[in-house]
């Protein structure tokens, strides 16, 4: 019932990951090109195959030298690095950051279990091997304090490379997509998540916009009471019915009720 949103699912299927339900691709669905580097923290995840790194999963980041992501986009059998201030992925427009990732410095939540989406704690954190360097299109994410809840419709953006529809193309531009907020009541319903969701997760979107497959891992934006914007999401899964199904919005791992793991992982290492 519950499709992952990394584009490397049949890869990390094959290695133990993900589910059989799930399928390659990755964009926003019914999103537009984002404005160039208006989501600054927004990162791309990628691994090596053939010599060559391919996009899998979106990030944030949330310190100089710190990434959060999901959990099922971590595979401990690939190699990664994490590409900043990228725009088009298809073209070198200048300021990017190409960082390597060491092997020991990928951080899953201890709790997160492959085998059970639903259980929830797919979260991620990856230390970066070097510090970004921060400038107009490269910024930290701010992240909301522990135990913030969203009320229902508040106007969160996803942001991704992940594909345009269930099994579409692959976008070169950053997407966004405007994705309300549905609250645990709401979405735990039983004719729409039911005890799917829980309440470490976030529901936001419905049936006509919605993440896909190569979204995963990235940021849910929301607005602030001062204009700015917090990272209240990490995008983990949708249904297997397809990216944007109606009475199934898409479903993010809440960062509010991870603060202080986050801040525990990153002050140990």
């Amino acid at each position: 019932m519950l499709r992952l949103l990394s584009s490397l699912l049949l890869v990390a299927f094959a290695s133990g990951y993900g589910q059989p339900s799930s399928h390659p691709s990755s964009r926003v669905v019914n999103g537009e090109d984002a404005v160039p580097y208006s989501w600054p923290w927004q990162v791309s995840l990628q691994y090596e195959k053939n010599g060559s790194f391919h996009h899998t999963c979106g990030g944030s980041l949330i310190a100089p030298d710190w990434v959060v992501t999901a959990g099922h986009c971590i595979s401990s059998s690939l190699t990664y690095q994490v590409v900043l201030g990228d725009y088009n992925l298809a073209v070198k427009e200048g300021p990017e950051q190409v960082i390597p990732i060491n092997s020991g410095d990928l951080f899953v939540h201890p709790l997160w279990n492959r085998l059970c989406v639903a259980c929830g704690n797919d979260i991620a954190l990856i230390k970066l091997s070097r510090s970004a360097q921060l400038g107009d299109a490269v910024q930290l994410a701010s992240l909301p304090p522990a135990g913030d809840i969203l009320p229902n419709e508040t106007p969160c953006y996803i942001t991704g490379w992940g594909r345009l529809y269930t099994n579409g193309p692959l976008p070169d531009k950053l997407q966004r997509a405007l994705l309300p907020v549905v609250d645990y009541e709401h979405c735990s319903k039983w004719n729409w998540w039911g005890s799917t969701v829980k309440k470490t997760m976030v529901c936001a979107g419905g049936d006509i916009r919605s993440g896909c497959n190569g979204d995963s891992g990235g940021p849910l934006n929301c607005p602030t009471d001062d204009g700015g914007w917090q990272v209240h999401g990490v995008t983990s899964f949708v249904s297997s019915f397809g990216c944007n199904t109606q009475r199934k919005p898409t479903v993010f791992t809440r960062v509010s009720a991870f603060i202080d793991w986050i801040e525990e992982t990153i002050a140990s290492h």
